[in-house]
């Protein structure tokens, strides 16, 4: 789901409600869909979350049409059931899911730490599906840790042609196409956007988006994929260089509002400032958001399908990019179990996790059972002959004990590739989003 992280030594950063879709419906059937119902353009839903350890609660903010959609448009019903919440889209006349997408919030981490304990608080976040042509219900629901199941936590009813949707233009930005291979319809779209770089520092930023992208293009698996990418980069200027670091006192007038220190972890980088993001990105086709932090400090943070942030010149930048995208594009969870972290049971050992790349054992048929060989044990010893083949290694997810993981070392742990499981995840979530 997200996350930090940040090994301190030499690792990098790294339903009852559910309803089970294959892509199983044929393109042209999948197209017909989307053009029978949607617009090749955007609904933007901005909601807060508030709440504590115990309880959340959700309400509308606002509702933007924005000019571009560049999501699928074959595969919109989401197979995965990845995340933390889901954003459901049913056509008002039939009743018939027509939309679907997970996702996760820095809110749903804020929750399970110590100050969610004593403290409520309320949260914005934002996330966009295609523009309908007709009346929609939308339906925002929330994943039960215990449990895994979602239940619903708002249902609105929105009518596209309401005068209350927002259709106000944002800040013409500039935006540079950083390797463009074709519709954005059919490619991953991954934005770059700067966060602490002044208007006189927009030449490094360029530098740096197309550093990344070449690093990015250099890693299996993207390296065999790199024609599904399209790569954009948002020109948004701050005031001043660098980001807030708060637990040394030092604070910056930026354009995201990100700084370390997150939930008092010194290397956690986030920005809890989701309408920021969602303004910048307002006419850029996108899937996936990389922040590009202009620093030399070692952080990072990611969340699924939401987005991830890094800084641009620490020595292992470009792992923390690597793996912070593995959280925030692909749903992999985090493999290591030895750094701080702010989260209190952050899984439940009782049921099965939703990200790909760990279990519990509750069903791990659902996992990478099938990617083993037949003489692995289960669980598998991390010694010869099994350290350097897929099995199911203890440890992961934050604990030592209880949940597993499919190799020893990997990106998602520490400076290793990624692992064969990992990587499947990585090129299926490829395949869903350029409707292949």
């Amino acid at each position: 789901m997200k996350r930090i992280h940040f090994c301190d030594i030499h690792l990098p950063l790294s339903f009852a409600v559910a309803v089970v879709f294959c892509f199983c419906a044929s393109p042209v059937t999948a197209q017909t869909d989307f053009d029978t119902y949607f617009e090749p353009k955007s609904l933007r839903f901005d909601f807060a979350l508030s709440g504590n350890a115990l309880s959340q609660s959700a309400a509308l903010q606002l509702l933007r049409e924005e000019p571009v959609w560049g999501g699928p448009v074959k595969h919109l019903i989401d197979p995965f059931e990845y995340g933390g919440y889901y954003i459901k889209v049913f056509d008002k006349e039939t009743g018939k899911l027509i939309y679907s997408r997970g996702f996760n919030t820095l809110f749903e981490e804020w929750r399970t730490t110590d100050r969610a304990r004593t403290e409520t608080q309320s949260w914005t976040n934002s996330i966009s599906v295609p523009y309908p042509k007709k009346t929609v219900t939308l339906e925002l629901l929330a994943r039960d840790r215990s449990t895994n199941l979602f239940a619903p936590l708002l249902t609105l009813e929105v009518d596209p042609q309401s005068i209350y949707i927002d259709r106000s233009p944002l800040a013409d930005l500039t935006i540079e196409k950083v390797r463009f291979t074709g519709d954005p319809a059919g490619k991953v779209d991954l934005v770059f956007v700067p966060e602490g770089y002044t208007a006189a520092e927009m030449e490094k930023f360029s530098r740096d988006a197309a550093r990344f992208t070449r690093a990015l293009f250099d890693t299996s698996p993207y390296d065999t994929r790199k024609d599904d990418f399209n790569v954009w980069a948002v020109h948004l200027p701050s005031h001043e260089s660098d980001v807030d670091i708060s637990g040394r006192g030092i604070f910056k007038n930026t354009a995201l509002n990100a700084g370390f220190y997150t939930f008092g972890i010194e290397r956690y980088l986030t920005t809890p400032d989701m309408k920021a993001i969602r303004d910048a990105v307002w006419r850029v086709p996108c899937d996936a958001i990389f922040i590009l932090v202009n620093s030399e400090i070692y952080g990072g943070g990611g969340m699924y399908n939401f987005y991830a942030i890094g800084t641009a010149d620490n020595p292992r930048t470009i792992r923390v990019f690597v793996h912070e995208l593995g959280h925030s594009f692909a749903g992999l969870a985090d493999e290591y179990f030895q750094s701080e972290v702010a989260y209190n049971d952050f899984y439940s050992l009782t049921v099965e996790p939703w990200e790909p790349n760990i279990t519990t054992l509750v069903d791990f048929a659902s996992k990478w059972q099938d990617m083993l060989a037949p003489d692995t044990p289960v669980p598998t010893p991390p010694e010869e002959p099994y350290l350097h083949k897929t099995g199911v290694f203890e440890g992961g997810g934050y604990v030592s004990k209880g949940i597993y993981r499919p190799v020893d070392h990997c990106t998602m742990r520490d400076m290793a590739p990624f692992c064969p499981v990992c990587s499947r995840a990585i090129l299926k979530m490829i395949d869903f989003v350029t409707d292949k």
